[in-house]
């Protein structure tokens, strides 16, 4: 199966300059190779994560999961980008879940869409009401919320015949997760840049997991994307991951290279330095002891 082995993730060519343009004066060409620059950032990280990942092949029709915030609009963007320019062809289709949240604002998304010239879907499905009645009083929507919108896109992915579905984690939403996980569930576990669902029906990919969530933000007020807020996620107060978020921010500032330390360390994992006897086999290490030392020349027994 032909994949992106061979894809140059940072062409020279086709670059798209910021939406609000700009004179030519000094400040004006500045801005643009700063722009450039930061662009190809994206380009080059969100292709090498597809190359290391395997994340794209031959023919496969990609459902981008397009939410109406930075992240996914980035995402889009710079699959699109990448699309020009791959030695294989791909499609694909942009699906939004218009979750029925009182003032969304539907015809955003289509009307950006169809300016792009982009392919896509409204999914229309009521989860915000399932979410209000059934979450009680001052906890989070977000893990109910997450799982009913998971379930309507998973699901919406097979009618449209869409083999994979496109994320738009990034790396520091793996880092909070995997916080989140170690410090409120118990586990070591994060976000994987790619993902067989628990069915075995849907392949879920995460192409922007190289990229710092800064640099997605600047693209995306330079782009000027019409950004859509979420009123039932990002309003509610006291949320865990806002306070890891910040922490890990904080760290950020205060070290620099800790964030980029910490994501390397999700992809350089020793589990014989851990403790997990399902990935590590604990109880076979006498038998290996043995075999080494029954391997091993005894210098005091030469001669």
């Amino acid at each position: 199966m032909q994949s992106l082995n061979h894809f140059d993730p940072h062409p020279s060519s086709a670059h798209v300059n910021p939406a609000q343009g700009g004179s030519e004066d000094f400040a004006g060409a500045k801005q643009k190779r700063d722009f450039n620059k930061l662009q190809k950032r994206l380009r080059r990280e969100v292709g090498n994560a597809i190359i290391d990942y395997q994340m794209i092949n031959e023919g496969d029709r990609i459902m981008v999961c397009l939410s109406g915030g930075k992240d996914s609009y980035t995402m889009l963007e710079i699959l699109r980008n990448l699309q020009r320019n791959a030695p294989i062809n791909f499609s694909l289709i942009a699906v939004n879940l218009d979750q029925k949240q009182p003032g969304f604002p539907e015809h955003v998304l289509p009307a950006y869409l169809d300016k792009q010239g982009v392919e896509y879907h409204i999914v229309e499905r009521d989860t915000y009401s399932v979410v209000k009645e059934k979450t009680p009083e001052g906890k989070t929507t977000c893990a109910l919320c997450s799982r009913l919108r998971r379930g309507s896109l998973y699901g919406f992915a097979e009618e449209i015949g869409a083999n994979k579905i496109a994320l738009g984690h990034h790396r520091e939403d793996i880092l909070e997760t995997l916080f989140l996980n170690m410090f409120f569930g118990g586990s070591l576990k994060a976000m994987p840049p790619k993902l067989l669902s628990d069915d075995g029906k849907n392949m879920v990919i995460r192409p922007l997991a190289y990229c710092k969530e800064a640099d997605i933000a600047e693209f995306s007020r330079l782009m000027e994307f019409p950004i859509i807020p979420c009123n039932l996620c990002g309003s509610q107060p006291n949320m865990q991951r806002q306070v890891v978020k910040e922490m890990l921010a904080e760290w950020d500032k205060n070290y620099p290279g800790r964030l980029e330390s910490m994501f390397k360390a999700v992809t350089n994992i020793a589990p014989s330095q851990l403790a997990d006897r399902s990935l590590f086999n604990f109880e076979g290490l006498e038998a290996k002891q043995a075999e080494l030392m029954a391997g091993r020349i005894q210098a005091f027994n030469v001669g």
